[in-house]
């Protein structure tokens, strides 16, 4: 049974992590470190990791769908649920045809715990749709970087729990999987779904 410590450390941390994650986004968009040709935050590129039936997924594997992703890890004690419960309450509300186009993918940060068993019990708490994926932790950490996502990963307790410390953005990336634009950890799931199906029907 996790600590009650866990809980409460897990707000402050989360806090914390948020905040910095936003000005390195923050700052990346500000300095210039975008695509020369759309002028776009370089963020999202190629990773090959497994999903929650155990087949490989890559970047090619969402190809023609607008991708919706989330990065957390299954241990989280509030908020990532959070997140997910938004995220996933901004997919089922949007119209049927601007669905179709969107997939919701939940990458974890714990490679060590988060095994294709642990992620298939888990994404099938947020409905049918939600693609969860997985890997060891060199492929986590690539598509990490690839993403700007920053986390770390704390000391076990003596019963072998511990927090990942980690950004808690939402990102919305193009049919290609080139970055759009993200939703900040709290957004309200109708005005994400706003932005969702704007983009797919501005595109």
């Amino acid at each position: 049974m996790r600590s009650s410590w866990i809980i409460i450390a897990g707000v402050a941390i989360a806090l914390i992590a948020g905040v910095a994650a936003f000005w390195a986004v923050s700052g990346m968009i500000e300095t210039g470190s975008t695509s020369e040709v759309e002028g776009r935050p370089l963020i999202g590129g190629e990773f090959e990791l497994v999903d929650q039936t155990g087949a490989v997924a890559t970047n090619e594997s969402f190809q023609g769908r607008y991708r919706l992703i989330y990065f957390g890890y299954t241990y989280c004690p509030d908020v990532c649920p959070l997140s997910l419960t938004e995220m996933t309450a901004a997919y089922e509300a949007l119209p049927e045809d601007v669905r179709n186009e969107v997939v919701p993918i939940f990458i974890t940060l714990d490679a060590r715990r988060d095994t294709v068993e642990v992620m298939s019990d888990y994404v099938g708490l947020f409905g049918t749709d939600l693609v969860g994926l997985t890997g060891t932790e060199a492929q986590i950490g690539n598509v990490a970087d690839t993403y700007r996502v920053y986390y770390q990963l704390h000391q076990p307790d003596e019963q072998g729990d511990y927090l990942v410390d980690h950004s808690s953005f939402t990102y919305l990336m193009d049919r290609d999987g080139a970055y759009l634009t993200h939703f900040g950890h709290g957004t309200p799931p109708e005005e994400m779904a706003q932005g969702i199906a704007d983009a797919v029907r501005g595109s």
